[in-house]
């Protein structure tokens, strides 16, 4: 299982990618307000963690459940 961990630079929000379930679709990109997320090579990057509101979209939009979200 191919799990990416990114952690904002204070390490109080951490978001997991299950690559192994991510299908890129661009669910997480759509619905994040603080544009958090990049389709890299055809799945999901947290590359603007630090600009995380913690809002939990992400989480409910991605359709096959491959990312947590430590305040979710």
């Amino acid at each position: 299982m191919a799990v990416k961990k990114y952690q904002n630079k204070d390490a109080t929000v951490t978001i997991e990618i299950d690559e192994d379930k991510c299908d890129g679709d661009g669910a997480c990109v759509e619905e994040c307000p603080a544009t958090v997320f990049d389709i890299v090579e055809g799945k999901s990057h947290a590359t603007r963690i630090d600009d995380c509101t913690e809002c939990c979209l992400c989480v409910d939009a991605c359709p096959t459940k491959a990312i947590k979200h430590s305040s979710c």
